[in-house]
């Protein structure tokens, strides 16, 4: 078994012992036998992407691997209200008791799809990409970048280790941008493209000349923006960062950056309305 199965199997398995805990679903268990049979489907009950159905389809298997988990859908497609995304058909004391657990996650990771590929439209209009940030559920990040991906996203550094981004308390440390950038250089032991965060112009200016390879214009407004941009002039990439929302994303977008990162795709997504139905 690989990382990803491993991590699959482990969080799958905390989320039902959180909700199980030792007794179980003592109100399925009282109402019915144990060996019923039966089936259920999961409905939509608003429009949006789905995202996470293998998800879902670990937790049912965890609890009984026997349970048929169809799904009518793919991740990636987009759903109107009340239609079926997927059929169940099983033991339905095991059906109910993975209910919540697997509705969670598809919810969760459905709502950070759609709310991405809305992100996503809005900005290709002109042509900019929306990347995540690492402002994601503590244990979830991996789903939660997946979720992107399926909006039409594209994920920044999944860590802290896999990607370099000098940012002000970097900058505070070493002195400068420059002298940052420098250390960075100096001490990392395989080369990788350097990131530095700007808030201004004059900033920016210096990590053009240090030779940053993407250059992360933070918090500035649009006209600051377009400013940056024509002086940047294609010597590095070009991300925008801080207080994106969907209201002024189209005016950030049409400033000319390459990418504009956005923490609440995954920070703050609503989940997405799914009904799970005994038929």
């Amino acid at each position: 078994m690989g990382q990803a199965e491993d991590y699959l199997k482990r969080i799958v398995a905390e989320a039902l012992t959180e909700d199980l805990g030792l007794a179980g679903d003592i109100t399925s268990q009282t109402i019915m036998p144990e060996n019923l049979l039966g089936e259920a489907v999961i409905v939509a009950k608003q429009s949006g992407v789905v995202a996470g159905l293998f998800v879902g389809e670990a937790v049912f298997h965890a609890l009984d691997p026997d349970t048929v988990f169809d799904s009518r859908v793919d991740d990636g497609d987009e759903v109107e209200p009340d239609q079926i995304i997927v059929r169940l058909s099983g033991n339905l004391l095991s059906i109910l008791s993975c209910e919540r657990v697997a509705l969670n996650f598809i919810a969760h990771l459905s709502g950070i799809a759609t709310l991405t590929r809305e992100y996503v439209q809005m900005a290709a209009q002109h042509g900019a990409a929306i990347k995540d940030t690492r402002k994601t559920t503590p244990g979830l990040r991996p789903l939660e970048k997946y979720a992107v991906l399926v909006g039409g996203g594209t994920n920044h550094r999944f860590g802290l280790y896999d990607a370099v981004l000098v940012k002000d308390n970097h900058i505070a440390v070493a002195g400068s941008i420059t002298r940052a950038v420098e250390l960075v250089r100096e001490n990392l032991e395989e080369p990788l493209p350097i990131e530095v965060e700007t808030e201004t112009l004059e900033q920016v200016e210096e990590a053009l000349l240090v030779g940053a390879d993407i250059i992360m214009l933070d918090n500035m407004d649009e006209r600051t923006i377009a400013a940056a941009v024509a002086l940047i002039d294609g010597q590095a990439e070009v991300e925008v960062s801080g207080g994106v929302t969907l209201e002024n994303l189209a005016a950030k977008a049409a400033a000319g950056p390459d990418f504009i990162s956005v923490g609440s795709i995954t920070q703050s997504a609503p989940a997405f309305d799914f009904s799970l139905i005994v038929s």
